[in-house]
């Protein structure tokens, strides 16, 4: 039975993913895995089904809200859209004039997210090995394609919801970055901050359509393969490394995308700090990196202590 406390730091943990979604990059599902809820939270979602309908009209709406988590997701959905729309200009700021300090942080805590998630792995044996290294090169491959222009139709932005939401469920792949893959990034960023609600409804239907589905896929897989399933994570995680390395050029003579209202994006690559074109700021993103994995490894202690104490 959860206390008013543990909902206000549920809220929090909403908050923590709302804003790790907003950044092209980082993935929601990443937060998730290690504040220790995203088991519970593919139950709750899952729980969206037929079943619920029927315990809807045999048991009524408290059971009902008892069976689909509501509580559970009321307080983490309120995070998530508190972080959305209250900091996706703050972290539009951030990428756009301290790239290097913010990815170094984000850097740290997906590092020490791959420690936390393989961890995890019971049993380790060639076919969790093969998987790791298949869901690292996986992820790897993703980080290096490049965005394409944006469709501004009504139901590609749609599908560009119902896609992205399951990246952004997988701990490793970043929802934003697929959303720059697709062209619809700074479509949806503009409808937040814009407020345009039509844009916003539909981008959301499409994230709802997707979730309901793609959530069942990973519970079941949880439910049955959960070593194998945990190596692909953490194989994604790994390979994520690449799109999140905080020092990156623009590759001049490379290929240029022109958006539709106008943006230019050049292909970038990682560069060493001491070939970086800019301020390096090693010291200050070093120690933003140290501080990302010294959060992780404080969450995951406060997690273990409170499984004891609730025990």
């Amino acid at each position: 039975m959860r206390s008013l406390v543990d909902y206000f730091i549920l809220m929090l943990k909403g908050t923590a993913m709302g804003a790790a979604d907003v950044v092209p990059g980082v993935s929601g599902g990443t937060i998730a895995f290690i504040s220790g809820i995203y088991e519970e939270l593919l139950t709750a979602i899952s729980h969206f089904n037929i079943q619920a309908l029927k315990i809807l009209k045999n048991e009524g709406g408290k059971a009902t809200w008892k069976y689909i988590h509501g509580d559970f997701l009321v307080a983490l959905f309120a995070g998530i859209l508190v972080a959305v729309f209250s900091l996706a200009k703050l972290i539009k700021y951030l990428l756009d004039t301290h790239p290097v300090l913010l990815w170094s942080f984000f850097f740290g805590l997906v590092l020490a997210s791959i420690w936390l998630v393989g961890k995890q792995i019971k049993s380790k044996s060639v076919v969790t090995i093969i998987l790791f290294i298949v869901g690292t090169i996986t992820a790897y491959w993703i980080t290096t394609l490049q965005a394409t222009t944006s469709v501004d139709a009504n139901w590609y932005l749609f599908i560009s919801g119902a896609i992205a939401i399951c990246a952004m469920i997988l701990p490793g792949i970043s929802g934003s970055f697929i959303l720059l893959l697709l062209g619809s990034y700074h479509v949806v960023i503009e409808a937040i901050h814009d407020r345009e609600l039509k844009l916003i409804l539909i981008f959301g239907a499409g994230c709802v359509v997707g979730l309901l589905s793609f959530s069942r896929v990973l519970k079941w897989l949880f439910s049955r393969f959960k070593s194998a399933t945990l190596a692909v994570l953490t194989g994604f995680l790994l390979g994520s490394l690449n799109k999140i390395w905080p020092w990156k050029v623009n590759v001049g003579s490379g290929p240029l995308v022109v958006h539709s209202d106008g943006r230019e994006e050049w292909l970038q690559t990682n560069v060493s700090p001491l070939n970086f074109d800019g301020e390096p700021l090693i010291v200050w993103a070093s120690l933003l990196a140290l501080s990302g994995v010294l959060l992780i490894i404080l969450l995951e202690r406060f997690a273990a202590v409170k499984g004891k104490v609730e025990k």
